[in-house]
Order: structure tokens, then C-alpha cells, then sequence
């Protein structure tokens, strides 16, 4: 009676570790992902990369696997622990017809406050068709990233020059400057983008800008720095055009690739300045000195000071002399 008792009791298979979930979702398995659900598995379960069923689904382009999540309770909006939601996770991969549906089921289409949006994303991997999707249904277009980064710098940095055009034309500010102190002229001078840099600049600023020696802007900070997986896709991108066929599939894996680099670079904590102090006195007035503090400041132009404070009375060693701090 017990073995009867025994074999008459449902078979329950584990739960997913996050590794094993991340794989069967983007190879789009939804039975698999049902008996997990079926099982007690949270909606929102987070595997070990991009996120959730949900999110995998939409980053993947696979719309069966997000209408299961959904229609199980899923959070449309939750973040990873990047802080990107489905629709910047669509967008990044320039998949339309999934943005489309996720705005149609009530994703936000804008992201917290110094969040990558989905804006940022599509305009940085160049998917013209989203981008415009996306403003038309109201994206901000002064977003700011992270670290303060504007949707409009994304599209200077990677010498999108239509899209930095369309921006500016549907009015976004092309003032602000990130935590480094880099804005759309900064950038656009050192990567010596003339036509952007005049774009995002009125004729004055644009003159001054083009006068000054090419090293006050510093060296450029290619978005293509390497890693192992973009070395072997551009290796794979270059075999596929020696045979004549269309690199289309991987060039989106690339863009992809490239904005992940490019995104770890960003969200780097500014580093701490270092910084030396110039002392100046005068022989006739002795009971007078100031000093300047002078910042080694990455991503400013050498050479850059803070204003000088000033110290009245009898002179000392300059480790002693009190300023502001900047």
C-alpha cells in the first residue's frame, strides 16, 4: 500500500538555478518555463544575465515567452540590476514589434530619473525606426543616464549625425554635461565630428571651440573598446563579408556588445582628482599670499584650475595655507 501510496504522488522537478533559467529562456522554451511557473516559481524570478523571463524575452524577440510572464503576473516594469526595464532592454536591441507590444500592455515608456531609458539605448545603437517610435510616443529626450549622460550626447559619441539632428530638432538641450564634465561639443570636438560639434553649438561657441588646439579636448575614448566576444564578432563580420553575405544579424549583435562595453566605461565612479596646490606672494606686500589648487581632472582639459583662495597673514609653509575646497 505504501509503494502504491508512494507512486501515486506528483513528480515535482526542481525549481531553476538562475544559470539553467537564463538558458532555457532565451532558447524561448515556454513549456519549460510553465512547469516552473506551475511550481511556485515567482513571475519575476531573475536569472544570472539580463533579468527576468520577461525581460530575456524581450531582449531575445521572443513575444510567446513574454505574453506567458505577463499573463502570470509579471512586473512590465521591474528593473535588473542594471537598471534597465524590457522596453530599454527591446530597444537596445532594436526589436520594434516588442517595444510596441510592451507599450501596448502598459511598460513606462520613460525610465527613473539618471536611469539609461530606452531612448538612450536605441539612439546609441543607431535604431533609427525605434528612436523615432519611441519620441513619437513621448520618450524624453533630455533623459539623462546614470552619470548624467544625455540622450543627445549618446547620439554624439557614436557619430549618429541624422539622429543628434532629429534630436535637436524636436528641441533636446544641448547643454547638459555628464559627472565627468563632458557635454555634446566635448565630445564631438575630440572625436573631431565638426558637423555635429556645430550643430550642437551656436556659431560663437562653435568659432571658439574650433580655434583651440586639439589637445585641450583630449584624447577620444572609442566606444569600441575590445573584449573577447566583440573581437570573435567582428572577426565573424568579416568572414561573413568575404562571402558576400549580408552582416546584418551580426552587426546587431556588435551594437549590442559595443553599449555593454561602453555602458561599464560610463558607470565607472568618477575618480577622485589629484590635485597640487601653487602658492604666490608678493615681496611687497609679504603679509599677502594666495594659493590655487590645481586638478589632474580625467575628461577635463590639463591644465584646468579652480579660483584661487586667498590667505591674510603671516606667510606659512604651504601645506598650512587654508582654502576653499572646490
Amino acid at each position: 500500500m505504501g509503494l502504491l501510496l508512494t507512486a501515486s504522488l506528483p513528480v515535482f522537478s526542481a525549481l531553476p538555478d538562475p544559470v539553467a533559467f537564463t538558458i532555457n529562456m532565451e532558447l524561448g522554451d515556454v513549456r519549460q518555463a510553465e512547469r516552473w511557473l506551475d511550481e511556485g516559481m515567482s513571475p519575476d524570478f531573475m536569472g544570472s544575465r539580463i533579468g527576468t523571463g520577461l525581460m530575456i524575452g524581450a531582449w531575445e524577440g521572443k513575444l510567446d515567452l513574454m505574453r506567458l510572464f505577463l499573463a502570470r503576473g509579471a512586473d512590465i516594469n521591474k528593473l535588473n540590476a542594471n537598471g534597465e526595464s524590457a522596453i530599454a532592454l527591446a530597444a537596445w536591441r532594436g526589436n520594434l514589434e516588442v517595444v510596441k507590444w510592451l507599450l501596448d500592455n502598459g511598460a513606462r515608456i520613460n525610465a527613473p530619473r539618471r536611469k539609461w531609458s530606452a531612448l538612450h539605448y536605441a539612439v546609441f545603437a543607431g535604431h533609427a525606426e525605434v528612436s523615432d517610435f519611441l519620441i513619437a510616443q513621448g520618450a524624453d529626450i533630455n533623459a539623462q543616464s546614470t552619470n548624467g549622460s544625455s540622450v543627445l550626447m549618446m547620439a554624439v559619441y557614436e557619430g549618429k549625425t541624422a539622429l543628434a539632428r532629429k534630436l535637436i530638432e524636436k528641441g533636446a538641450d544641448r547643454t547638459p554635461r555628464n559627472d565627468w564634465g563632458d557635454g555634446a561639443l566635448e565630445w564631438a570636438m575630440r572625436h573631431d565630428r565638426l558637423e555635429i560639434a556645430r550643430m550642437v553649438s551656436n556659431p560663437e561657441e562653435f568659432n571658439i571651440a574650433v580655434s583651440q588646439p586639439k589637445e585641450k579636448w583630449g584624447e577620444p575614448v572609442r566606444s569600441m573598446r575590445s573584449s573577447k566576444e566583440l573581437e570573435e564578432l567582428l572577426s565573424m563580420r568579416e568572414k561573413l563579408v568575404e562571402r558576400g553575405m549580408s552582416p546584418t544579424a551580426i552587426d546587431k549583435r556588435i551594437a549590442t556588445e559595443r553599449m555593454r562595453i561602453v555602458r561599464a566605461e560610463m558607470d565607472r565612479a568618477k575618480p577622485a582628482r589629484a590635485a597640487t596646490m601653487e602658492i604666490t606672494a608678493s615681496r611687497k606686500k609679504p603679509q599677502e599670499q594666495s594659493a590655487t589648487i590645481v586638478y589632474d581632472d580625467s575628461g577635463k582639459p590639463a591644465g584646468f584650475k579652480a579660483p584661487p583662495a586667498t590667505y591674510f597673514g603671516t606667510p606659512k609653509m604651504p601645506a598650512k595655507v587654508p582654502v576653499k575646497n572646490y
